[in-house]
């Protein structure tokens, strides 16, 4: 994978679990700023962990600490460097969490192909892929739900640029959950976008192989 497209993939990661964070800590009787840039999975999908980690370490060029929460099924990838924190609010255009009202794809990676990969990565993290029956007639459906933030207005873009159908649903705080619904649009998705986490792409052979 060429390095531009690593990192809209990895941009779509960020928007979707990834968390970037700048903090007052006290060490000792002094203060100090702790940064933090990390994606927080299921610990029990070792494949995208994996994955996550070697997109990462790819990006910023530094091998990311795996740290298991304890009593939770949860893991995040994290790195603590100022220099890679930096990179990322400075060169690539990412936000400081939290997201609310903030959360943008940066310009560069917000269309064509670059997009899509985002779209990848913001659907492989936080989104859902789910089978519905509707009276007899079973249908899959991918949903990614984005809080209140120019983000919304940039993933529909990216969806009606390649011709996708799809529906807004807005939901209670200015929340927004994106739609596409059908066979035909799951062959879609994963013809020109795909997907990375194994969860995703074994739901959709199983529904699209039956």
């Amino acid at each position: 994978m060429a390095k531009e497209e690593a990192i809209a993939e990895f941009v779509g990661i960020m928007l979707g679990d990834g968390h970037i964070g700048i903090y007052n800590t006290k060490a000792g009787d002094k203060m100090k700023l702790h940064r933090t840039i990390k994606v927080s999975l299921d610990s029990r999908n070792k494949q995208y962990i994996d994955y996550v980690k070697g997109i990462m370490r790819s990006v910023l060029e530094v091998e990311p600490h795996l740290n298991y929460k304890k009593k939770e099924n949860a893991v995040d990838i994290a790195t603590h460097k100022k220099d890679k924190l930096d990179y990322l609010l400075n060169e690539i255009g990412l936000k400081i969490s939290p997201k609310w009202e903030k959360m943008k794809i940066p310009e560069p990676y917000s269309k064509g192909k670059l997009g899509l990969l985002v779209l990848k990565g913001l659907f492989d993290t936080d989104g859902c892929l789910s089978v519905y029956d509707n009276n007899g007639v079973v249908y899959p459906r991918i949903e990614i739900r984005l809080c209140p933030s120019p983000a919304q207005e940039q993933v529909s873009a990216i969806l009606s640029e390649f011709g996708f159908e799809y529906k807004v649903q807005n939901l209670e705080r200015g929340k927004t959950r994106v739609r596409i619904s059908g066979k035909k649009q799951l062959e879609k998705w994963f013809e020109l976008i795909g997907s990375a986490n194994s969860t995703h792409i074994n739901k959709a052979k199983h529904f699209l192989n039956s």
